[in-house]
């Protein structure tokens, strides 16, 4: 089974890079595109979040626990992606590796987990582009930038559901525009996040590193060694996007050689980064202070006016950086959408292909109509409660699949290799299964219900059609 399966993905893989714009994207392209999904919101928000309610100034600790954990995800990811370098990321690797149910399985999951993911960032870039607005003097209804259905509620939150359009337009237009873009919001958003470490190391006060590990309060994750832990389990939510990498592989130049390197660098420079923003920001002000919605911001407003300049482009990086998050996640979204349907798994037509743009058209346009009633009618604390489990549940069957393969193929070209497997995907599986005991019950209900949708889709309609579909691939291959 798992022969045939693996030969009618890779036979997939390679039909997919002929109708895609394969070599759209090389090393460059595809560690921006990993960084504008990692960083994004979570260095904006849970970087002050985390010092504040759990670890203090050792909440560097927490950005090195958590780059950590994704990075022995990020080994497993790169093996898998230079086999098998499919557009549908874990999906593929999963119908290789274990057949067609539990591919169905994440894929299905994954595609609610992207949407959710991108409405949440989409609500998120409207309230810091409100923001920016209000800064300048114009202020936008509140009826028009909340959505209903909550306290204070509004009619519709119109900016998110502008974001929405305007990153699925571009995606739509083709993955080099898209990769044009993205790389140029990256470039920005990297600029003032290391401009705010060179000019705002010289206000710090070494006095707010004192004591840098605060002392546990009696309660375990507030502060102390258990607060580290705490905080190093809520931070690792904002690496979960690397994965992204491995969707581009139909259209990377090269993808046994630069999906593995991207997904690597990635992982580096986005922890290296948070380690830098979080030593300069607890010593520029006492972490206490940081439990705010813009915490960067709110590290330049105690250095005083003389960094005005500073706190005004760093609203404006999260505009653009944000921005850069939402169209990442519909990428994913939008190849996972049409690897499924080319499988056979969901209807034909979300699986073609523009032949003018080379990209997939439709499944664009599904995923911006759902996103952004998502994200104009959807108040953002309900969508945070349903993202997570998905992306988790991903890196559990990725580690796991590297294990499979290694006994079961152990012939296969593998052009990069995880080093010490039998610690390294097992470190994976059982990091990524801790923190999925560890969400709350909405995200497992949730998870259930939208289960039960689709095992009547996959009985009814995905399976026996998926299985003619690859079998058919597999004897062309």
């Amino acid at each position: 089974m798992t022969g045939s399966n693996l030969d009618a993905v890779l036979e997939q893989a390679r039909r997919d890079r002929a109708r895609l714009d394969g070599g759209a994207m090389g090393t460059v392209s595809l560690t921006a595109l990993g960084i504008a999904s990692v960083v994004g919101a979570g260095i904006f928000v849970t970087t002050g979040t985390a010092a504040a309610q759990f670890a203090g100034p050792a909440v560097v600790f927490s950005f090195l626990l958590a780059g950590l954990a994704a990075g022995v995800t990020a080994l497993c990811y790169a093996e898998m992606a230079a086999m098998i370098p499919a557009a549908g990321s874990t999906y593929s690797y999963a119908y290789a590796t274990f057949g067609t149910f539990l591919a169905w399985f994440i894929g299905w999951d994954l595609l609610l987990e992207y949407l959710f993911a991108a409405s949440t960032v989409a609500v998120g870039w409207s309230g810091y582009f409100d923001a920016m607005l209000q800064s300048i003097g114009i202020t936008l209804p509140h009826s028009l930038t909340n959505a209903p259905f909550q306290d204070n509620g509004g009619v519709v939150n119109l900016p998110a559901i502008a974001i929405v359009f305007l990153t699925c337009g571009l995606l739509w237009f083709g993955a080099r525009e898209s990769a044009k873009a993205n790389n140029a919001m990256v470039a920005l958003k990297l600029a003032v996040l290391l401009a705010f470490v060179a000019f705002g190391v010289f206000y710090v006060t070494q006095a707010n590193w004192e004591p840098f590990m605060p002392a546990n309060t009696g309660e375990f994750g507030e502060f102390g060694v258990s607060g580290v832990l705490r905080a190093a389990g809520v931070v690792f939510f904002a690496y979960v996007g690397f994965d992204a990498v491995s969707t581009a592989a139909s259209e990377a130049r090269d993808p046994q050689r630069t999906i593995p390197i991207g997904l690597m660098l990635t992982v580096a420079i986005s922890t290296g980064l948070y380690v830098l923003i979080g030593v300069v920001m607890t010593g520029m002000v006492d972490y206490r202070q940081l439990d705010v919605a813009d915490p960067i911001a709110a590290a330049v407003r105690a250095a005083g006016p003389s960094l005005g300049w500073l706190e005004a482009a760093v609203s404006i990086a999260a505009v653009i950086g944000l921005a850069a998050t939402v169209m990442v996640t519909f990428y994913g979204q939008t190849r996972i959408f049409m690897r499924m349907a080319s499988d056979g798994m969901l209807p034909d037509r979300l699986g073609k292909v523009s032949g003018r743009y080379k990209t997939p058209g439709n499944a664009t346009l599904v995923c911006a109509v759902a996103g952004g009633l998502c994200a104009g009618f959807t108040p953002i604390d309900v969508l945070t409660n349903l993202v997570s489990i998905g992306t988790l549940l991903s890196f559990v069957i990725v580690s796991g699949a590297v294990l499979v393969l290694r006994r079961r193929r152990p012939e296969l070209e593998r052009p990069f290799r995880v080093p010490f497997v039998n610690i390294v995907a097992p470190a994976g599986m059982l990091s990524a299964a801790a923190l999925i005991a560890l969400l709350p019950i909405t995200t497992w209900i949730r998870l259930i219900v939208w289960l039960l949708i689709g095992l009547v889709i996959f009985f009814a309609y995905s399976k026996p059609r998926s299985e003619a579909r690859m079998a058919q691939v597999a004897s062309e291959s």
